[in-house]
């Protein structure tokens, strides 16, 4: 299996290359240069397997250049019961009659990015010892990328992480999980601007091949192949808890800000598995939903992009779309690299002749939340089923009842557990989230972070004064 760039200026790479690589040389994404595709006997045969064993059977149909063993020993590693909390990883609980959580956030900083996060460690450890070589993280997060990250290359040989988050907006339980690790290999630097701002900066040092090769820069947004890879490994699993017999659909709906998440669902889709339905939530930051809804993709300024009760969605540049815009222009990279050159000059492109591909073709459809929705959200579902949520997750349930269809599973993935926004939770019930037992003091730990302005070079001299190189 080897990758080729959406702007097609790549040649194509084995995964290890592009596991270490982050964005392609033509400023695009890797993706695979032909799709696996999963047959019926193959998902049945699945059925038994431990989420661990699942995942290296999925992996392995990407990650060719890793002999089998020790691929299944690097799954193995990271799908624990100690990591995990069970032996489920990732349990699916019902709400109601029409609704079930694919719960994503049972890993160590409570958020659906784990699950992504804790093989990427152990892939990204393998890879560097065996090539001898460092590699330094540099990386955008809105709240819980970040800490998933750190968590999961946290004293890991060979790496050093630069995690960049939009000052003041963050929960404050989400500051705590990133900013009070001390570990000399972890980095965190607050940029005085949004999450955007943030991205931006990573995609221009990311962008300079120069600084890029001289830092060993690599990434692990969800720009990064490596993670949407092991997020396939869960749409897979739900879809064999859900289901009893081959060909049974189900739909899936997914709180959306990057769109990583959610891209995962549309290649799993595309592979063969039976999805019905890819409902995308958004917050009132609604780009991606004005996107399925008109066809016109036009992101919104640092100004413009509101500060939500959602925080982790509050993003209007989803720097994973152009996965799907690449499917959508039938992987035609001049295509995509014309149309990502129109957008930087007129602020938009306009896809609507393609409107009707969006939901026949790709099985998309889109809605957006509110944070009165929210709040309400939370509140009936707790009332209701005794389960509580939080606000990301409350955007995926609110939206996710308009496309509930009979006899059709509607899973809602989880984004992460209801501690890391107390305040929202407050607001919606009258009385905070409590906190797992192990986490209760992190809030009153010491914090070790930067601030800086939103300045590109300012980031590129840290980056350059603390490369582990």
């Amino acid at each position: 299996m080897n990758y080729v760039s959406t702007r097609g200026g790549m040649a194509p790479l084995p995964f290890s290359d592009i596991l270490l690589e982050g964005l392609a040389p033509d400023g695009g994404l890797a993706v695979p240069q032909t799709l696996p595709k999963l047959t019926a006997a193959q998902l049945e045969g699945w059925r038994a397997l431990s989420y661990a064993d699942l995942a290296f059977e999925v992996l392995s149909l990407f990650i060719t250049d890793i002999p089998a063993d020790d691929l299944r020993r690097l799954t193995r590693a990271a799908y624990t019961a100690r990591i995990f909390g069970s032996e489920d990883i990732v349990p699916l609980r019902p709400l109601d009659g029409k609704l079930s959580l694919l719960g994503l956030s049972e890993g160590p900083t409570l958020a659906f990015k784990d699950m992504a996060m804790q093989f990427l460690g152990q892939a990204f450890e393998y890879v560097l010892a065996k090539r001898g070589t460092t590699l330094n993280i540099l990386g955008a997060t809105s709240g819980d990328t970040g800490s998933a990250a750190e968590y999961a290359l946290r004293g890991k040989k060979g790496v050093s992480v630069f995690m960049l988050s939009p000052h003041g907006r963050m929960s404050a339980f989400q500051r705590a999980q990133m900013y009070s690790l001390q570990d000399p290999n972890i980095h965190n630097i607050a940029v005085r601007g949004v999450f955007d701002d943030c991205q931006d900066i990573v995609k221009a040092l990311a962008g300079d091949l120069e600084f890029k090769s001289a830092c060993h820069l690599g990434a692990v947004n969800s720009i990064n192949w490596g993670r949407i890879a092991a997020q396939i490994v869960y749409y897979v699993h739900g879809w064999l808890r859900a289901t009893t017999k081959a060909g049974e659909q189900v739909s899936f709906a997914v709180p959306s800000g990057n769109f990583g998440n959610i891209l995962a669902g549309h290649i799993a889709r595309r592979m063969g598995l039976p999805i019905r339905r890819l409902v995308l939530a958004t917050n009132e930051n609604n780009v991606l939903e004005e996107f399925f809804r008109t066809g016109i993709y036009r992101p919104r300024s640092a100004q413009q992009t509101h500060a939500t009760s959602s925080p982790s969605m509050d993003i209007s540049r989803a720097s994973n779309f152009e996965r799907f815009i690449f499917d959508l222009v039938d992987a035609d990279g001049a295509r995509v690299k014309a149309l990502w050159g129109q957008l930087a000059q007129d602020g938009y492109f306009d896809l609507s002749s393609h409107l009707g591909e969006f939901g026949g073709k790709y099985g998309f459809v889109a809605g957006a939340s509110s944070h009165a929705d929210r709040l309400s959200t939370i509140r009936a579902t707790y009332d209701a089923c005794g389960v509580l949520i939080d606000p990301h997750t409350a955007d995926g349930v609110k939206v996710a009842r308009a496309f509930v269809e009979p006899g059709v599973p509607m899973l809602v993935l989880e984004t992460a557990l209801p501690a890391k926004f107390s305040e929202t939770i407050e607001a919606a019930l009258g009385r905070p989230a409590p906190p797992p037992a192990a986490l209760a003091g992190l809030e009153s730990l010491p914090q070790r972070v930067e601030v800086m302005d939103n300045d590109v070079e300012a980031v590129r001299r840290y980056v350059r004064e603390h490369a582990a190189l």
